[in-house]
């Protein structure tokens, strides 16, 4: 049997098996997908990085990048690859886990590949499960191509004629600058009262700033850090001014209902659309999980990581710990504690 068995071979989980390879641990890494990196490439073709290269480095390796460098899906995959190579990490891909139970100790992971034990299981399965759109997009027209941000790649995939971005964050307004890049006429739905922040201030990356203020360190559990996380995040790097006062985007506020061709919002009743975009991010789903208390979000109840099931911990939720718990370079700081914490309550 297993010491550990760790659910997710992207960041979290990777940063997780380098510590418990450090110290010792007999563990597998399994991943519902086909190749290492996935989770990344599976995402639109002209995604980057918000943090330059320097605030990209995983436990033990280096972003084989220059200072300042924005990488693309592609270069965070392929970091993902040499850092399992660099390791030789045991990983099982293909395989993915319906249900986690504890029965005599130990813990059975049941998959259609077959089960698997271990004493102890790490969920890094990240905070991006199931991809949300609201309840009357079911009554739209299907001649109207909808598809969530999760599956859109880029702008080939859409019809001809107008189309509508529904969503006011990052990915929101990065997939409206590219939609109306053309002459395509194109909706904003979402509200256009956001901060935004560039990527560079006085000639240093947002990051290096956040980094010196202290900001990617404020505990979840300070009154500063609770503020933080419950208030709105900025848009990062987007210019969202200019994006808004192109000829061919009309923002119309929140969509409000739709029924056939028509579609509701704020401002306008629109029939002439062809497609939408539906950047509503994502719902958490832990319920292939026994015995799993959740807070009222949906996430897991947790410290740092660990859960209320003895043996079983989290890595990777937005704000586990702090804002920095949710970027690749900070996810170190999560994987460090969560080790040094199974050595400590000697984990099987």
């Amino acid at each position: 049997m297993l010491d550990f068995i760790i659910v997710g071979a992207a960041q979290a989980g990777l940063a997780m098996a380098y510590y418990l390879k450090e110290q010792g641990k007999d563990f597998l890494v399994v991943d519902k997908e086909s190749e290492i990196g996935a989770s990344w490439l599976n995402r639109w073709d002209s995604l980057t990085l918000f943090t330059p290269s320097e605030f990209n480095n995983m436990p033990g390796m280096e972003f084989p990048a220059e200072k300042g460098h924005y990488p693309s899906k592609t270069e965070v995959a392929k970091y993902f690859k040499d850092y399992v190579e660099e390791f030789d990490f045991p990983i099982q891909l293909n395989t993915l886990i319906e249900n986690i139970s504890k029965e005599s100790g130990h813990f059975i992971l049941k998959s259609p590949q077959g089960d698997l034990e271990a004493r102890n299981v790490v969920i890094a399965t990240g905070p991006f499960h199931i991809p949300y759109t609201p309840p009357f997009s079911k009554k739209i027209d299907e001649d109207i191509f909808q598809i969530h941000s999760n599956y859109y790649k880029n702008p080939n995939q859409l019809q001809e004629g107008k189309a509508m971005v529904v969503g006011a964050g990052d990915s929101g307004f990065q997939i409206l600058d590219e939609v109306s890049q053309d002459d395509r006429g194109v909706y904003f739905s979402g509200t256009t009262d956001v901060k935004v922040l560039p990527q560079e201030i006085l000639g240093k990356t947002l990051w290096w700033w956040f980094t010196k203020s202290g900001f990617l360190s404020f505990s979840r559990d300070t009154w500063l850090g609770r503020k933080i996380s419950k208030s709105r995040q900025p848009v990062i790097g987007t210019p969202v001014k200019e994006i808004l006062e192109r000829d061919n985007v009309e923002p119309v506020g929140k969509t409000k209902n739709a029924e056939g061709e028509l579609i509701v919002t704020e401002k306008k009743k629109i029939k002439d659309l062809r497609n939408i975009i539906w950047a509503t991010g994502y719902r958490p789903n832990f319920s292939w999980i026994e015995g799993l208390e959740l807070a009222k979000n949906g996430y897991p109840e947790h410290y740092r990581g660990v859960s209320n099931i003895e043996g079983l911990y989290f890595i990777g939720l937005p704000w586990l710990h702090t804002r920095g718990s949710a970027t690749l370079g900070g996810i170190k700081k999560d994987a460090k504690y969560l080790s040094e914490y199974i050595i400590k309550n000697g984990s099987n």
